[in-house]
């Protein structure tokens, strides 16, 4: 039920764009947050790409933006600015990811919007720290994959710099910044005020990638070299069985004994080299290496029940499409079919945590642009005909269905 959502009765106004801010507002949205997205008149950036049936509802926006409100209002229009703010001092959390200059001249800087609302929880997404010398720069994925060093990890493996194919910066600052919002909400529980975050995609990936890479270099001086052995093992990668693909990952004591002995190795537990784990991945090339030679002599499946049976870690690799039946997620309940007024019917997917029994749910099709501005603005004390007003001066952009205030 809703009602065990813990963020029920909290109220979000996301200006952010793109990924990062939109995916932190998503958890939010999830957790039973009242999200209003702010959108520029010609609509969110992300609306534009393709594929689409409609312009402006792609498959990516359709499950980003699920459970979120639109309202169109250009921040750069007095009347705009000013609706704004009367949104805001209504609200409990406020997130953009306008450089600090950008949100000093649109007049939503934290303390322009304090001054109207002190128990606003504020956050700011930068790309990196506004105190730096790099405060200024713009920022997308591919710059802090680059800057933090996590392109250069696959330098030290397969020996070329490589990104990752997927918007991982954004998605893990993402997370963050959902994290950052919430511990701010239950410290104003207890006193009673708001404050600013700051959450910068270069610092905050360079902690992620430095947590475990870091390693000996973190000693002064330091007594080893960067970089974690096992996740730097060029042998470490899905290894190819008779028939495809799996993930084959023996990890304790007892894992690699019963996994050597069903290849003919088992003798090697008794070295010193293999025998105990902190020496075991000293030397993990080794063992990789005996995986991949033995791979192919069982099918994918007959290895997956070799090794649950001996409960080593071990699964099948899945393509992209193989997920929507994947068993284990259909037993879940994890994907849904859902239906959107203006697009039909789409695929979604639950949020993966649950409060008590109730699993979060895309239960809200993402809105067309603008589709709440009306009912959100005259939440805010706004008359319809105020808000036709707004609309006539381009200070707004009302819905397509809006059909005008009756008599």
């Amino acid at each position: 039920m809703d009602e065990q959502l813990p963020l029920r009765s909290i109220k979000v106004l996301d200006l952010s764009s793109v990924l990062m801010g939109p995916y932190a507002t998503l958890q939010m949205a999830d957790m039973g947050a009242e999200v209003i997205k702010i959108e520029p008149l010609r609509g969110e950036v992300l609306r534009h790409y393709h594929p689409y049936k409609n312009p402006g509802m792609n498959g990516v926006f359709m499950n980003l933006y699920r459970n979120k409100k639109s309202v169109a209002i250009d921040l750069k229009h007095p009347d705009g600015n000013e609706a704004f703010r009367r949104l805001v001092t209504q609200a409990d959390v406020v997130v953009h990811n306008f450089r600090p200059s950008v949100a000093e001249r649109l007049n939503i800087a934290y303390s322009q919007l304090a001054e109207i609302n002190p128990g606003l929880v504020y956050c700011q997404a930068y790309g990196f720290g506004s105190d730096g010398p790099y405060g200024e720069k713009p920022a997308y994925d591919d710059l802090i994959q680059a800057a933090s060093g996590l392109t250069s990890m696959y330098q030290r493996v397969r020996g070329d710099q490589e990104y990752v194919p997927s918007m991982v910066s954004d998605k893990t600052v993402g997370l963050m910044i959902t994290n950052a919002v919430l511990g701010a909400l239950v410290a104003r529980e207890k006193s009673g005020k708001g404050c600013e975050i700051e959450v910068p995609m270069f610092e905050s990936m360079v902690s992620f990638n430095l947590m475990e890479n870091q390693n000996g270099q973190v000693f002064e001086p330091p007594i080893g070299e960067f970089g974690w052995t096992r996740t730097l093992s060029t042998e470490r990668k899905p290894f190819k069985t008779k028939d495809g693909f799996a993930c084959l990952l023996p990890y304790s004591d007892q894992n690699w004994r019963d996994f050597l002995t069903e290849i003919g190795s088992g003798d090697l537990m008794d070295d010193v080299k293999y025998s105990r784990l902190p020496e075991r991945v000293r030397h993990i090339d080794d063992l990789y290496a005996l995986v991949r030679e033995a791979a192919p002599t069982k099918t994918t499946s007959e290895w997956i029940k070799f090794c649950d049976d001996r409960a080593i870690p071990a699964v099948a690799v899945n393509d992209l499409p193989d997920l929507w039946s994947n068993e284990h997620l259909l037993a879940v309940d994890f994907f849904q079919t859902m239906q959107h007024p203006t697009e039909g019917e789409y695929k979604t997917w639950r949020s993966p945590f649950r409060f008590g029994d109730t699993y979060p749910v895309g239960h809200k099709p993402a809105p067309t642009l603008s589709q709440d501005t009306v009912t959100v603005l005259s939440s805010a004390g706004y008359t319809l005909e105020e808000i036709e007003l707004l609309a006539g001066s381009e200070a707004i952009l009302l819905p397509k269905d809006y059909v005008g205030a009756t008599e």
